[in-house]
């Protein structure tokens, strides 16, 4: 079927989806290459791989809890399908597909200005609705990652409600310690709070993109250029932002990689963390505020797996947390004092869990306070080394 790729009110690309596949078959006329997503060209021309990629990578990914029984509840066959039910629109970016011949606009189904059906996000989670004829205009269409997780509205606020996984449903409780570390240490970032639902755990924030925002996701910088052989990912991700006229994208990364120092953080991806612009202008506002933390703090190991020494496993930049904080270009912001207590207010978090008994969570705070300390010894010893 045939579609027109827009950037809000701004046609950018004529294109072809497979009904079947949901991918785009072909691409036709150009509209606006300036507003073409942001990776998909290469020397001037659109490689449609990436920019499958790039669209694909909007869909529910297949790892989704859950995602084969929803899918049969929708009557869905692949979470792709779901694309261009709700014209492709999410809640961190401003792109979205209308058919060729419709006449809809930007400002009439846009879910930042506009309401949105929690059916999907209502099937996600589990739940059989006995209704005939589902409404599939929904942002859950395009939410990534592998918890369950639902959009909803509350008090006219967009909010992301995301689940833990079994056995102890530890990831709300990791993003509410990693908001609180961040608050104490003033690094700009997605503050987290608790909901219990059927006694199950889940992380609760606000969306920070709006209407004249969007998120520009690491993944799709670093396609901006060519790595060359001869550096690493980390200084290459460096480079692109540099090249784009990102701010503070140094700064950042000190602050990131410290968090999931701290916190062991084992998923911290490049569709995790990125970069705000204007919609409007196309102008770089700031690197985004640091947001999906639950990934951490031993969140799938047994409660005697849960030390804090050895080859602890992380991402982006190195494989574990002890070569990747030596990507740190300064401690100078850091203030190990503001840190005194976490272990007893990750404590505090941890006191309503029905799924985290008090072994695991003595095992969990002792585990943060050896971290902290641990990290304070790293800064000394490379403080004396650089002497």
């Amino acid at each position: 079927m045939k579609y027109i790729l827009f950037h809000r009110e701004h046609p950018v690309l004529a294109l072809d989806v497979d009904e079947d596949t949901g991918t785009i078959a072909k691409v036709g006329e150009q509209y606006s290459l300036e507003r073409m997503p942001l990776g998909v060209l290469q020397k001037g021309n659109i490689d449609r791989k990436k920019l499958n990629e790039w669209w694909l990578g909007r869909s529910i990914p297949a790892s989704r809890s859950g995602i084969r029984d929803a899918l049969e509840k929708l009557r869905i066959s692949t979470p792709q399908l779901l694309l261009t039910k709700c014209y492709g629109l999410s809640l961190s970016d401003q792109y979205w597909v209308r058919p060729e011949a419709s006449n809809i606009k930007w400002e009439d189904v846009n879910f930042f200005d506009n309401p949105f059906s929690d059916d999907v996000g209502n099937i996600l989670f589990g739940e059989i609705l006995d209704k005939g004829e589902l409404n599939l205009m929904s942002p859950d269409n395009t939410s990534d990652g592998w918890l369950k997780k639902k959009w909803v509205i509350s008090d006219g606020k967009r909010q992301l409600i995301k689940s833990g996984s079994n056995p102890a449903q530890q990831e709300p409780y990791n993003e509410v310690l990693a908001s609180a570390i961040m608050r104490r240490l003033d690094i700009p970032h997605i503050p987290y709070t608790l909901t219990v639902i059927d006694d199950y755990p889940y992380s609760v924030c606000d969306d920070f993109i709006t209407k004249d925002t969007e998120l520009i996701p690491a993944w799709h910088i670093i396609q901006t250029q060519k790595m060359p052989n001869n550096i690493s990912l980390y200084k290459h991700y460096l480079s692109c932002c540099d090249n784009l006229g990102i701010p503070g994208a140094s700064d950042f990364l000190d602050h990131m990689l410290t968090v999931d120092y701290l916190i062991v953080n084992e998923d911290r991806h490049f569709n995790n963390f990125g970069v705000i612009r204007n919609a409007n202008t196309l102008d770089w506002i700031s690197t985004a505020p640091i947001y999906d933390c639950g990934t951490s703090m031993w969140h799938d190991k047994f409660t005697h797996l849960v030390r804090s020494i050895g080859k602890l496993p992380s991402k982006p930049f190195r494989s574990t947390h002890s070569e990747q904080i030596k990507l740190v270009k300064s401690f100078k912001w850091f203030n190990i004092k503001a840190l005194l207590g976490i272990d007893e207010e990750f404590r505090e978090i941890l006191s309503g869990s029905l799924h985290i008994d008090e072994a695991r969570r003595s095992a969990l705070c002792y585990g943060i306070q050896n971290r902290v300390k641990q990290l304070g010894v790293y800064i000394r010893e490379r403080s004396y080394e650089a002497r």
